[in-house]
């Protein structure tokens, strides 16, 4: 089974209060994240919330790396997506872990874009 990327979609827990709720050091490790599992950066954006929770993307040429936290609780939503050999998801999701202090972390991989040996249609018009 071939597919053009992998997704890793995890739930950060036991994070520290004063990373995920600091919109510079989140975007900082982001990007770090991103560069320390070999992705190349096109653009990202964070945003801040009140009273308190950063959100942010990451574009890479590979896909993205995507963020929500939730400081209060001590918890990031992370999800990691990758095309081609390249990047390996898990580097960039390990890395955000570390970085934010996590106690635990609870991940999971789904195959995009699954490319099974089908003779191909003609394509349909609509």
């Amino acid at each position: 089974m071939n597919a053009l990327g992998r997704h890793v979609l995890a739930e950060v827990y036991g994070c520290k209060f004063d990373i995920l709720n600091d919109v510079k050091r989140v975007e900082k490790i982001m990007v770090e994240a991103a560069l320390d599992a070999g992705a190349e950066i096109r653009e990202f954006v964070f945003h801040k919330f009140s009273p308190q929770g950063v959100s942010g993307v990451v574009v890479i040429s590979e896909s993205h790396l995507a963020i929500h936290t939730w400081p209060e609780l001590g918890y990031a939503a992370v999800d990691v997506f990758t095309c081609g050999d390249k990047v390996n998801p898990w580097d960039a999701c390990n890395y955000l872990a570390e970085k934010f202090g996590a106690e635990h972390m609870d991940a999971t991989e789904t195959k995009r874009g699954v490319i099974t040996a089908v003779p191909q249609k003609e394509a349909v018009n609509l």
